[in-house]
């Protein structure tokens, strides 16, 4: 390949008084044009990609999520009546095993830190009223693992129905 514009230094004048451009300047833009055409079809087939991107979330994130926020159902009403906490602490204890045997299982570390309980809802009080909301948000959370349970491959099921089981037991506790 022969290049016949004007060589030079960088922008220089031609015959006719027009700005032309330096040989190695157009070796460049030819260069760019040449890489640009070969890298954009690598970028779809992951060639190029790098691991930047965020993992997927799991299936199971939903449900580690719903047991920590059982857990910290559980703290705060022991905090809220201290009468509750011999029977309460066990159940927040379970629903923290079983938030971190699923992260294990996914492959994603423990937060670091110890989770703060959130609001659950309308302020309850009394002995009565706490079970009552702890036993529905159990019930919720059993259904949940029940579904996740009959949706989940064969190697997460026996765990999953296990964690279904438990709370089923925590309802009954909670009578």
């Amino acid at each position: 390949m022969v290049l016949t514009c004007p060589v030079g230094t960088g922008r220089t004048l031609s015959k006719q008084g027009r700005a032309g451009h330096s040989r190695r300047g157009l070796l460049r833009a030819g260069a760019l044009v040449a890489l640009g055409g070969v890298a954009t079809p690598l970028t779809g087939c992951g060639l190029l990609d790098r691991d930047d991107a965020p993992p997927e979330p799991d299936a199971l994130e939903p449900l580690v999520a719903e047991s920590l926020a059982l857990e910290a159902r559980h703290r705060a009403a022991a905090t809220a009546v201290p009468a509750l906490a011999g029977r309460l602490n066990p159940i927040a204890d379970a629903h923290r095993a079983h938030a971190d045997e699923m992260r294990r299982m996914i492959g994603r570390p423990a937060p670091s830190g110890t989770p703060t309980p959130g609001p659950s809802g309308s302020p309850v009080t009394g002995r009565a009223a706490v079970l009552t909301e702890l036993r529905r948000a159990e019930q919720q959370g059993q259904t949940n693992a029940a579904r996740a349970c009959a949706a989940a491959p064969a190697e997460r099921a026996a765990m999953l129905g296990s964690i279904a089981a438990a709370r089923a037991t925590h309802v009954e506790a909670l009578a």
